[in-house]
């Protein structure tokens, strides 16, 4: 398997370290319900896990929660409640939306203001080899020590000094300088050798990873607008405290989620909520529409892109469920379609275009390829034939979480149809004509094929 890492622009092989692959995704900062655009990136990291899980690959998948921020405090001075009140609430509100959406691969989360010792260790070691310095409002890190700060994200940062300035200080040698820890009046802080403070938003993630994983470690995903500033000085950080290089093996980033050509977001108020899209579509409906895009492309949602998740849903459904009937009815015996051929080229290109930079769409395609290619034989098909099918492309979905609905016909209808059925074989045409009426006006439509009446819901 081999991934584009943003930083480098070159496909990397995925390996299998004897110890087990190291992933580290961002995850939310918890003042408000998470929107459908961060559930784009947890459910294409998600997957990606539990391809590499499929693949006989080890894998330990670290999220932290980012539960000390400024926005988490503003929010929380809005409402006149504690901000870690407020933190925590929205920490769970987070973990119920990514449970309904069957996010489950995730080893550990790690929320920043449990990490407040090892945050401290990395920042006295930063200062100690001379990468920070400190003002009377903090701790910050000094970007032109770190040569190498602005490759990943392709910044001329010459150009870029000109009106840009992370932190409002004076005191700051760099407009680019970020803050590693903040001096605060506030309640919501903790003792340090720099005073009552709290850290920067960069720090958190490098002491969490150095936490679990150490120096270096193999990915780190998040959303393509982390790039700059946020991956950017973690990179900074980590290689400058530990002094070894790569910090990341592989970097990953999902594109972005617009609407009407706009990056959704909560400052600009265009976002949907999780829970918000989940009282009107299911789950596999935001999984469908999330992996039926290449990881790296954005995503300009609106209701042609979900009518076209729905729609491709409705076809694994009713294709599934004509191999169910085909199953229950099938007459050959024998087979002979070639079907062991076809399902064993069609897994190989599933997993060739998935080991191509995690390509979900094409991956996607090639079940719609295979229920083209079977259609046409339907028919002939065996009882065995038929299970090898539904097995084989119900394994493949499972990776994604996807999950098609499973329409039971209702015993009124099924004896409507075997009424009707019994209409046609004694030439009754105009009574069998009626009951075929009757049945598509409760909304079920009846086909007649080799095997016999097939009723599916319209």
């Amino acid at each position: 398997m081999r991934i584009l890492d943003t930083l480098s622009g070159k496909k990397i092989a995925v390996k299998k370290p004897k110890n087990g692959l190291k992933l580290f995704v961002c995850g939310p900062t918890v003042y408000d319900y998470s929107h459908i655009g961060h559930a784009r990136t947890y459910i294409i990291f998600d997957s990606f896990v539990k391809y590499l899980r499929f693949l006989k690959n080890k894998v330990f998948y670290l999220q932290n929660i980012t539960d000390i921020d400024d926005k988490i405090i503003n929010r929380a001075k809005d409402k006149n409640i504690r901000p870690e009140k407020l933190a925590k609430q929205f920490e769970k509100e987070y973990y119920t939306d990514i449970k309904a959406l069957n996010i489950n691969s995730v080893d550990k989360y790690a929320p920043a203001s449990k990490y407040i010792k090892e945050i401290q260790k990395q920042i006295a070691v930063l200062l100690k080899k001379n990468f920070a310095y400190e003002t009377k409002n903090g701790v910050y890190f000094q970007v032109k020590k770190f040569t190498n700060y602005g490759n990943l994200s392709k910044q001329n940062l010459s150009e870029l000094r000109h009106g840009y300035r992370i932190e409002q200080d004076p005191q700051k040698k760099d407009p680019l300088d970020f803050a590693l820890w903040k001096e605060t009046k506030e309640n919501i802080g903790w003792d340090s050798p720099w005073g009552w403070g709290r850290p920067g938003w960069h720090i958190e993630d490098t002491a969490i990873t150095e936490k679990f994983f150490g120096p270096q470690y193999d990915i780190h995903g998040g959303a393509n607008d982390l790039k700059f500033p946020h991956h950017e000085s973690e990179i900074a950080q980590q290689e400058s405290a530990s002094g070894k290089k790569p910090f990341v093996k592989i970097w990953m980033h999902t594109g972005f989620l617009l609407i009407n050509g706009d990056k959704m977001s909560k400052s600009l108020n265009n976002f949907i909520t999780i829970r918000e899209f989940l009282k009107k579509n299911s789950s596999s409906d935001l999984r469908m529409i999330a992996l039926s895009h290449h990881y790296r492309s954005p995503i300009n949602y609106n209701d042609e892109v979900l009518a076209s998740a729905k729609k491709s849903l409705k076809n694994i459904e009713d294709f599934i469920t004509t191999l169910k009937f085909v199953e229950l009815n099938a007459v050959n015996k024998k087979g002979g379609t070639n079907i062991k051929k076809i399902l064993e080229k069609f897994e190989n290109d599933f997993k060739k275009a998935l080991d191509d930079d995690f390509n979900t769409p094409k991956a996607l395609s090639e079940i719609f390829n295979l229920i083209n290619q079977i259609n046409p034989k339907l028919w002939k098909l065996s009882k065995k034939e038929a299970i090898a099918i539904k097995t084989s492309i119900n394994k493949l979905l499972k990776l994604f979480e996807i999950n098609y609905a499973s329409t039971e016909i209702p015993l009124k209808i099924a004896k409507l149809a075997q009424e009707r059925q019994l209409s046609r074989q004694n030439k009754q045409f105009v009574p069998a004509d009626r009951l075929r009426i009757k049945i598509e006006r409760l909304g079920y439509l009846i086909k007649d094929t080799p095997l016999g009446p097939f009723v599916t819901k319209r």
